[in-house]
């Protein structure tokens, strides 16, 4: 396994201190370096996605080694004492602190199951209503739209048209098509135009949106199947997490005094 020294040096940066020990993976120059170092370094690189394993072992051993002849260096320097320094060590630290104790919070706040389902029907009634399978053509200007309108409605094919003159890059060599979609994915004056429309029908007039002018044709409308909750479970749980989590910030702001 080829471990990169940048990664090893962003996630040392990063570690939380463990406990003291009374082995020592190493001593440099009579200072010992404790294997409660190493050992909260792997526990870091192995949370980023490494395996853990003897070369792992190894690499974080000759790491440390090498940190430690850098820090020895640079505090005989004097690189610790200047301001700069130390202000960046202080951040360095909250950062170590703050992480230990949101992963605390986190750790005895999880989302329950019926937690969990309740947020899950909220969304399900949330999204509720209709998706629609649409066509349409985006051109630049209102006066071409209006020509093409007039090319559809004497029977010209809308598909064709939009393989032609369509500017939507994602939709136009697929005639126009933008396949099953919940209108609210759409911008507001778009997805106005379109829940208008009748199985078939085609805007009478140009549709105006940021993008330019849009044509649009409603090929079906259908309610909204949701996925069901084994198959979102994680993402419903991760955005209550968050929301606990910016829960818990937003009262020790409330509490606290800040001048």
């Amino acid at each position: 396994m080829i471990l990169r020294k940048a990664r090893l040096w962003a996630a040392l940066a990063g570690c939380v201190a463990a406990p003291a020990f009374a082995q020592n993976i190493a001593v440099v120059n009579g200072t010992p370096i404790p294997k409660a170092h190493a050992d909260a370094l792997v526990k870091e690189l192995t949370r980023q996605g490494q395996q853990d394993s003897p070369q792992l072992q190894v690499l974080v051993r000759e790491e440390l080694v090498n940190r430690e002849l850098l820090m020895e260096e640079a505090l005989r320097r004097g690189i610790a004492n200047r301001p700069d320094v130390k202000a960046q060590i202080a951040l360095a630290d909250q950062s170590v602190v703050i992480r230990a104790l949101i992963e605390d919070f986190l750790k005895n706040n999880k989302p329950s199951d019926d937690e969990i389902k309740a947020r899950y029907e909220q969304l399900i009634k949330q999204a509720g209503g209709n998706e629609l399978h649409l066509h349409h053509i985006l051109v630049p200007d209102e006066q071409q739209a209006k020509d093409l309108i007039a090319k559809i409605k004497a029977g010209a094919s809308f598909e064709e048209l939009a393989k032609q003159y369509s500017k939507d890059p994602g939709s136009a060599k697929n005639g126009g098509d933008l396949d099953w979609a919940n209108p609210q994915s759409f911008v507001p004056e778009f997805a106005d135009a379109a829940g208008k429309l009748k199985k078939g029908e085609v805007t009478p007039t140009p549709v105006h949106t940021p993008f330019g002018w849009h044509i649009i044709r409603l090929d079906d409308s259908r309610a909204i199947q949701p996925p069901p909750l084994d198959q979102v479970k994680s993402q419903v749980a991760q955005q209550l997490t968050q929301e606990k989590l910016q829960q818990f910030n937003a009262g020790l702001r409330q509490n606290a005094k800040i001048q």
